[in-house]
């Protein structure tokens, strides 16, 4: 079994103890992803309820021609696609659910602090799918570039291209806003 970017050799688990280790393994980042897709946490986890139930369906075709985190990912962001194409869905504030809470800061601090991350966090909602999903999965989940081209599907210089763009997006909305 193939589990996160490590190959780790195990006794064979049943299919079930294999579903239950991606869901401990892998459940709130996949839950936080689908949210940055949906922005409605119920929806976010109805559909990542459906990527597990996915997954389970499909283990036994996982080749291992991958990590168990780049799978589980690609099955994600293909179920967020599709319901973004389903569904018109409208934006609404994203939460402060890509930060953890700082400590060691005054009150005063870590709410300007957390302003800032939910200003960023909106623009980041602004952007375009293509954009957004490259930014989230490089800076807030740390993928490669390769893996986030595994996982997407495209080609790596068409990752380079757009996390280039999305993050001179960033900047000129940022300017707009005067800077931070």
């Amino acid at each position: 079994m193939v589990k996160g970017n490590t190959a780790v050799k195990e006794y064979p688990k049943s299919e079930i103890e294999q579903l239950n280790d991606l869901m401990d393994e892998y459940g709130e980042e996949i839950k936080r992803l689908v949210y940055t897709y949906t922005k409605n946490w119920q929806q976010a986890e109805d559909i990542t309820q459906e990527i597990f139930i996915s997954a389970y369906n499909n283990l036994k075709d996982f080749r291992e021609q991958s990590t168990m985190k780049t799978w589980i990912y690609r099955i994600a962001i293909n179920k967020c696609k599709d319901y973004v194409r389903s569904w018109n869905y409208t934006k609404t504030q994203l939460t402060n659910t890509f930060y953890q809470r700082s400590n060691g800061l005054s009150p005063e601090e870590e709410y300007l602090q957390t302003e800032q991350k939910e200003q960023i966090s909106r623009m980041i909602l602004q952007l375009p799918i293509k954009y957004r999903e490259v930014i989230i999965l490089y800076y807030f989940k740390e993928f490669s570039l390769e893996e986030i081209s595994t996982t997407l599907g495209i080609n790596l210089n068409t990752v380079k291209s757009r996390l280039r763009r999305a993050k001179k997006s960033l900047e000129s909305k940022i300017e707009m806003k005067g800077g931070f």
